[in-house]
């Protein structure tokens, strides 16, 4: 999905440090999706290059679980959460 994949890797590694998270680095090989893999491993926060290495349907169910930061443009985006839902 990106050009320059070590390039990407770098300034996510970068963002994540700044912000004070440990990174656990998804499974490119995995069938489960990005937002089945964040809910497995317990992520906080999972962390894109760009906002666009997710289609608009993932980063939606990736939201359901948690939030997402994109290292370029600098975006936060929270995780949904319903009004008196519980986990």
């Amino acid at each position: 999905m990106s050009t320059a994949p070590e390039w990407d890797r770098a300034q996510v590694r970068r963002l994540a440090d700044r912000l004070g998270y440990r990174i656990i680095w998804a499974d490119e090989f995995s069938v489960l999706s990005v937002a089945d893999q964040a809910r497995s491993s317990g992520a906080d926060v999972v962390i894109l290059p760009t906002p666009d290495h997710l289609g608009a349907m993932e980063l939606n169910r990736v939201m359901d679980v948690a939030d997402v930061e994109t290292v370029m443009p600098r975006l936060s985006f929270a995780r949904w959460h319903a009004a008196g839902a519980t986990r």
